[in-house]
């Protein structure tokens, strides 16, 4: 039964995700005839510290970070998520602070109030945390979005970003940004140099999202060699490595898009 119930769940996210990204009203330019791509991390593990911004650093790149605040400090079996402390680091050292929630819910499963209180809790602890910049950019817990939380993420916030395995380009939905995971096993995270090679050819926005980085990384994160290889070759490839404020910044759409849905 538990095995029925998260496929059920898993189904009612991708075609709730796929019914936003068809039938959005709400959509705003990429206007850039330059490649743009974004390397992103949710949760995050203290590992996207110590090893995926210092990567993005040594190529003279920032990154973003979507920040869960009641995830941080919390020690799994297979990963140690980043502390308060870790995050002010973040900021300070140029990466961008996102919102991940607090509580790291699928957003379906809170009510408007629910949803408002728990992004108002995840704002209060970045502060405290001594993050001065108020997070401007969301992603999705569980890369799972719903049109019921549509109108309290888009006074919020400009971009949300999920999944979706593809390059944004042209006009597309603010508030359901598309993004390629970096992810194991390892022959999978290297082909990813092919989205690069094709953002190059036709520029648009590529974003990439991970998790942990580490010689011994969950499914859902990657090595260090393969993110190191990964912004190497979008330096190669002439892109601007951005994080989603200062692409959005570059858009011109900072702030959020108040016509939502």
């Amino acid at each position: 039964m538990s095995d029925l119930r998260n496929r059920l769940s898993t189904l009612t996210d991708r075609v709730s995700n796929r019914l936003i990204w068809r039938f959005s009203r709400s959509r705003r330019p990429i206007p850039t005839k330059r490649p743009i791509v974004s390397f992103t991390f949710d949760d995050v593990p203290d590992t996207a510290l110590t090893q995926g911004a210092a990567i993005l650093e040594k190529f003279d790149a920032r990154g973003t970070f979507y920040i869960a605040g009641g995830l941080t400090g919390r020690v799994e079996p297979d990963r140690r998520l980043i502390s308060a402390e870790g995050c002010r680091e973040l900021f300070a050292r140029g990466h961008e602070i996102g919102c991940h929630t607090f509580s790291h819910s699928k957003i379906r499963t809170l009510t408007s109030r629910a949803l408002s209180d728990d992004l108002d809790r995840n704002l209060a602890f970045l502060s405290e945390a001594g993050i001065s910049r108020p997070p401007t950019n969301f992603a999705f817990p569980y890369n799972a979005a719903w049109p019921a939380a549509r109108r309290v993420m888009g006074r919020r916030f400009s971009s949300c970003r999920g999944g979706g395995e593809a390059i944004n380009r042209k006009a597309v939905d603010p508030l359901m940004l598309k993004a390629v995971e970096i992810r194991q096993p390892d022959e999978y995270a290297r082909s990813l140099t092919r989205w690069i090679d094709d953002v190059a050819g036709q520029p648009g926005w590529l974003i990439f999202v991970t998790h942990d980085i580490t010689a011994e990384p969950t499914p859902y994160g990657c090595l260090p060699g393969t993110l190191e290889r990964l912004v190497s070759h979008a330096r190669d490839r002439q892109c601007d490595i951005l994080p989603i404020c200062e692409a959005l910044d570059r858009f011109g759409w900072m702030e959020p898009d108040r016509r939502t849905p």
